[in-house]
This record gives structure tokens, sequence and C-alpha cells, in this order.
């Protein structure tokens, strides 16, 4: 139950709209009790009223039928109010959560989330996270509206008999106790195997939809089909497991509340108060008692699901928690200028036995340009990512115009240099969505003040074919750039770097997929914007060399001067 604290905590910034949800959940069952003891009364005592003419000439039915009325509305407007109020509290929390994970996910680097897939990742940050809705809904609210409704039936009822009151209300309590534990016990072992198959069945349906273009070529579609089956067989079985453990949980408060509405029917039969007979209060008693159902009624599912939420939070946690590997320094205001890079006894490996850099190392003087060429998979690209600091070396130093890197904040680095990536990501939205992104803090109507310098870049990487119509840069280019081909995504990437007047120019594979001609266009573009630039380009092909101030080969973890003019 430890995990489940810090959200708790978080859950304090909300609580005026929880409190809100809390009153109008506690005043709908309120509300309901009094409908339905009022209406059994009412019914009673009218019929008792009817028996002699001069009782029934004197009976007051206006005043009860108000009432009845009175708790009628009530109730509906109450459950209306709850059903906003919390709904609006969850989704407040939701938010909450999303935005704190999201603060606790940004510093991590690439190290923190090595092992993890996609959709494993995916699953905790959007389904675990909606799981711990349950602490507010379906737990703390029922749980805690639900002992104020037991305080206030004993109130009530003991106005009329304390015997009767103390009766059916020691009942309740001890079912209040005693059923949350038993199924939280039930549930807690389904409720973990629900959530593990619930991962599973997602990370399994990511896979297929991400790479059904390559299942599809090598004819492994109904391998991975049966497997995504198995996994859907799976959590349905396990979602059967609960929805029984659901219905033994309903069937058996609704047989305690039976037991109760007997139990309260004969000894309120016997006398109420100091009325013997009781009459028409016989059967307000008996009624309330019915009406506890709808307070009761939550509570054992609550606890059947604290064992999904519990595993929620913890699998939250295990990334949430973490320390980030690579450390900025938020409180710096250095700025590079120049773009010099000092690299001095480099060692680095994704695993202590497999080392990939064995001290590298590498100078590269402000405005000057360097080529890296090595086959793929010898470290290049970990190299780049030990400058842009997705990694951390274990050994060695890199500096930036005279000064370690790691002395920089993350904006300030990041404000340094240019990277144009092996993978070029876009994102679903417009042509002018996804070149906004390379100019910081530009959102809205301000991106349009640009236009023509998009336009203008577009038009250097070759991309005119996408200029076309009024509006050419509202053209939507769909999730991950689906709408373009392998090349027109590339040519975005580079446009993107165009965008940026950064001093530091690093480019990893940036033709890749490219003809020899509109590779040599591109980089010639590129060569010529880096022309006051310092510029550091890995690749594993020849094109545009004889422009590089110096070459180096990449071999065992080391690097090797080729060639330098």
């Amino acid at each position: 139950m430890q995990v489940l604290r810090p959200f708790v905590a978080l859950f304090r910034r909300q609580w005026l709209m929880m409190l809100v949800g809390l009153l109008l959940t506690s005043t709908t069952l309120l509300t309901g009790i009094g409908l339905l003891s009022l209406s059994g009364w009412f019914l009673s005592a009218s019929a008792v009223a009817g028996l002699a003419v001069v009782t029934a000439q004197t009976f007051n039915y206006f005043t009860p039928a108000g009432g009845v009325r009175f708790f009628s509305i009530a109730r509906t407007a109450s459950r209306y109010g709850e059903r906003l109020a919390t709904h609006e509290a969850t989704f407040k929390l939701l938010t909450q959560l999303r935005v704190w994970a999201w603060k606790k996910l940004l510093p991590l680097s690439a190290a923190n989330l090595q092992g993890l897939r996609r959709g494993d990742l995916l699953n905790r940050l959007v389904a675990d996270i909606d799981t711990l809705d349950h602490l507010y809904l379906r737990l703390l609210t029922p749980m805690a509206a639900s002992l104020m409704m037991i305080g206030v039936l004993l109130a009530f009822l003991g106005w009329f008999d304390n015997h009767l009151a103390l009766s059916l209300c020691t009942l309740l309590l001890a079912a209040w106790f005693i059923l949350p534990l038993v199924f939280y016990y039930l549930g807690k072992a389904p409720g973990q195997v629900l959530m593990q198959a619930q991962r599973q069945y997602r990370v399994e349906l990511l896979d297929v939809i991400q790479g059904q273009a390559e299942l599809s070529l090598f004819g492994a579609n109904k391998r991975y089909l049966a497997q995504l089956e198995q996994a859907q067989h799976s959590l349905f079985s396990q979602q059967t497991t609960m929805a029984n453990i659901t219905g033994l949980s309903q069937a058996l408060l609704i047989l305690i509340n039976g037991s109760a509405v007997v139990s309260m029917l004969y000894l309120a039969g016997q006398s109420v108060g100091d009325l013997s007979p009781p009459g028409p209060l016989m059967a307000l008693m008996v009624f309330a008692t019915m009406a506890s159902l709808e307070m009761m009624m939550p509570i054992a599912g609550a606890f059947q699901h604290l064992s999904s939420t519990v595993l929620a939070a913890r699998r939250v946690t295990e990334i949430t928690e973490q320390t980030p590997s690579v450390v900025f320094n938020p409180d710096s205001h250095l700025q590079a200028h120049h773009g010099a890079l000092q690299i001095s006894g480099v060692h680095f490996g994704y695993h202590a036995h497999s080392p990939v850099l064995q001290g590298l190392g590498l100078t590269i003087k402000a405005g000057e340009k360097v080529a890296i060429l090595g086959p793929t998979g010898c470290g290049k690209s970990s190299l780049l990512g030990l400058i842009t600091r997705d990694w951390a070396a274990q050994q060695g130093s890199i500096t930036l115009d005279g000064q370690p890197i790691s002395d920089y904040s993350d904006a300030n680095l990041r404000a340094a240099m240019t990277v144009v990536s092996q993978r070029i990501y876009l994102f679903s939205g417009t042509l002018r969505d996804n070149l906004a992104l390379a100019l910081p803090y530009l959102h809205g109507e301000a991106q349009k003040e640009h236009d023509q310098r998009f336009i203008e870049v577009l038009q250097q990487v070759g991309l005119q074919t996408l200029l076309q119509g009024d509006k050419p840069l509202d053209c939507w280019i769909g999730e991950g750039g689906r709408q373009l081909s392998g090349g027109e995504q590339r040519r975005i990437g580079v446009a993107r770097a165009l965008l940026r007047d950064a001093p530091l120019l690093l480019l990893d594979e940036p033709t890749e997929g490219l003809d020899k001609r509109t590779e040599r266009e591109i980089l010639n573009v590129l060569l010529d914007f880096a022309q006051h630039k310092t510029l550091l380009m890995i690749s594993h092909r020849l094109t545009a060399l004889e422009q590089m101030d110096s070459v180096y080969l990449f071999q065992q973890g080391r690097l090797i001067q080729q060639l330098a003019d």
C-alpha cells in the first residue's frame, strides 16, 4: 500500500472538487434513504388512517407527499451533480497524473528506458495511469460516503429506537470492514494477472500494427495474429474471472441486505421505541434498511480493483522514481557560440562486457568540417548520442567551446546544436506544424509569420511538389508522415535543420535512402548552410568527402585519421 502514497498526495491538489463530489455522493445516498423511508411510512400511515373515518379526515396527506416529491427531485439533482463533480474531479486527477508522469519522464535518458518495449512503456503511461483513477472514483469516494451514511442512519433511526439503530448499523459497519478485506484478497491475484494480460495484449497489438508492412512482406502475419489471439483469449479469461468475483461480491451484499431486512422486520414488528405495536414506524425501519443496499453496493467492488490499482502504481513508479543517468545543470547560464568540440579518452558501452568506444579522442575546431566513416553498427551513432547527452560516457570528457557539456543546462545545450538523425519523426499535423518544431516556443498564429521562410527551406531541399495549392503549409501529412515517401520525410528533417541557427551541426547519415544525385544535392545544401558553423557528419558513404577538412575512419572503437587537408 505504500506505493499509493505519492498518488494520494497528488490528489490533495484537487481537494475542493473531490470534496464536492463526496458531498454530492453523500447527498444522493441520503435522499435515497429518505425517499424510500418516507415512502414506506407514508403508505403504511395512509393505510392505517383509512381504517377509520375520523383518522382519515384528520390525517395530513400533503406534508408527506411534499416530502416524497422533495426527496425524489433532490435525489435526481444530486445524482446528476454527483456525476458531473466526480467525473470532473477524475479527469482533473488524470490530467494531473499524466503531467506529473511526463515531468518525471522527461529528464530520463535512453539509458533509463533501455530494455523497455514501446508497447509496455505506452501501456504504463496510458492504461496504468487510467487505472489509478480507481483510487478516487471506486475506492475513496464510495468508502467515505458509505461510512458517513452509516453514521447518519444511526442518528436517524436512533431517534425512533436506539436498539434497532444499533443492531442495523453494527451489521452494516461489520460488512463495511470485513467484505472489502475478503474481496481484496479474492481479487488480488486475478487483478494482477488481469493487468499483466492487458499489458501483454497491448504490446502484441502494437507490434502487429507497427510491423504490418514487414509481417506481410515476410509472410509472418498468421503467426503474429495467432499470438495476438492467444493474448486476447488470456485477457478474456481473466476478465471473466474478475466478473465472477464481482458477481459474487454483489450477491453476498444482497444476501446481507436481505438478511438485515428480515431481521429488522422481525425486530421492528415487536416494537419501535415505546410503540407496541409499532404501526407505520415498522415500515419506516424496514424501508430504511432496504435503502442501505445502495450505499453498501460499491464497497466490495472497490477493494476488488485495489490489487490492480496497486500494481499499476508500482509499474508507473518503476519509471518515475528512477534517477536520471544523465544529469544537466539547470542553473547554468553557459552558452556555446562557436561549436568547438573536444573529445578526450572516452570509453563507452551499452553493457559493461561489450565496449563500443575505447579511449576515443577527437578535436574539432570552431568552423571545421569533419566526417567519420565506418560500417553500420560500429558505434558512430553512439558518439553522437554522447555529444547530445542521450547517453553518458563511463570514462573520458567531452567539452563544447572549452566547457564540459555536463556544465550546460539542457535548454542551452540543445540550443547550441542542430541534429539531423537517421530516423526522422513526423507528427500527425500539418506541414507547418512539423517545420515549426525547429523554432523554439512557436505556437498557433505565430507559426504563420514564418510561412515564407518555411517555403524557402522546402524549396532548398527539393520539396516543391508539396507546395501546391493556395495553402500548401496546411497540408496534413498524417501520423508519422505516412502520406509522404521516405525520401520526402528525410528532406523535411533536413529542412528543419536549415531553420535552426545553432553553431554546431551534427549529421547522422543525413542522406540515407536517397539516390546519388539527390544525396549530393542535399549535402551541398547542408554544407552551404554550415559554411560558418562547426560540422560533424557520420556516414558509411563517400559522397562530398572532398569538401571536408578532415575525414576519420572508425575502427575498433577508435578514430584513425585517413585524410586531412
